[in-house]
């Protein structure tokens, strides 16, 4: 499965989804994002029927609200949500295990 490429105004309708949702608040301009982008391609095939992995641009229209809801001032900035709360967070550039043992912890 692809990486969802999530909106502004499907934000809480897919958060709020029942799944487990990982969010990944990234921009084409931070170079530390480009080098999350390909560990969080594998973690979209790694996670299918699991898992919902997701990007949202912090450039587009409506974003900048949810980044002020959840306190997102640095990028990459990824997040964990449950039945639309958020359970887990990772920020920076880090290792694919990192990130698996944030999601697997929730499953």
């Amino acid at each position: 499965m692809a990486v969802l490429n999530l909106s502004a105004e499907k934000f809480d309708e897919v958060i709020r989804s029942g799944q487990l949702v990982f969010v990944d608040f990234w921009a084409t301009w931070c170079r530390p994002c480009m080098m999350m982008g390909p560990i969080i391609e594998e973690l979209a095939g790694d996670y299918e029927g699991k898992a919902i992995i997701a990007k949202m641009n912090v450039d587009d229209d409506g974003v900048k609200d949810i980044c002020a809801r959840y306190g997102i001032t640095n990028i990459p900035n990824m997040k964990l949500f449950k039945n639309g709360v958020e359970v887990g967070n990772v920020v920076g550039a880090v290792p694919k295990a990192t990130v698996k043992g944030v999601i697997d912890k929730n499953l």
